[in-house]
């Protein structure tokens, strides 16, 4: 088991980032909200799954253990594996998914992709007495955070390739989306970004 990585980044995707650990590439699949904190040529250390299957060795990294520990959880619900555990913590933080297990709140689950109602409901039967409660309140935020997500998203644009003006341009594009928001979300704004940019 590879419980994480450290070294330079070698590159970053659009879905997954190569980290250079002992004169080797590692190919780590990550959430765009990981991936924007990700830069090439900067050492990173990437919290990390390994997903094993007959025929593939698969690693799925997150910017901390627990979202790292959300994703292993996730996938002991019947019908869950690692694309969908991914894509759920892609759409929701760990703390959300948690408050939202908590209350029985089927009308945030079913926002990640490939989540239905039933899906909902299973996660919800197999995973309450386990999932714990949130470390915080969800509701809410440090006023400074509320501005911290411009340096992500910028930062994950520069590391798709882009410029540091067109990902300013972009940045600035998609601000109104987060300016009423007490809790913006990096990764629903990297992609709103990134949709800018490509109808430019």
């Amino acid at each position: 088991m590879i419980a994480f990585v450290r070294g330079p980044v070698a590159a970053v995707g659009v879905d997954s980032a190569v980290v250079e650990v002992g004169g080797v590439g590692l190919l780590v699949y990550c959430d765009p909200g990981t991936l924007a904190g990700l830069r090439p040529g900067q050492e990173a250390r990437i919290s990390t799954s390994m997903v094993v299957r007959e025929d593939s060795l698969t690693l799925y990294g997150f910017a901390d253990d627990d979202a790292k520990q959300t994703f292993e959880l996730l996938q002991t619900a019947s019908g869950v594996g690692p694309k969908l555990a991914q894509a759920a913590l892609a759409v929701l933080s760990p703390d959300q998914l948690r408050h939202a297990v908590a209350t029985e709140d089927l009308a945030v689950l079913v926002k990640v992709p490939g989540i239905g109602k039933k899906g909902a409901q299973r996660i919800v039967l197999e995973l309450k007495d386990r999932i714990g409660a949130p470390s915080k309140t969800v509701t809410g935020r440090p006023l400074q955070a509320q501005e911290a997500w411009r340096d992500q998203v910028q930062a994950g644009l520069v590391g798709l390739g882009w410029s540091a003006r067109d990902a300013e341009d972009a940045v600035t594009a998609v601000s109104p989306l987060a300016a009423d928001n007490p809790n913006p979300s990096v990764p629903d704004l990297l992609r709103a970004a990134l949709r800018v940019l490509s109808k430019a």
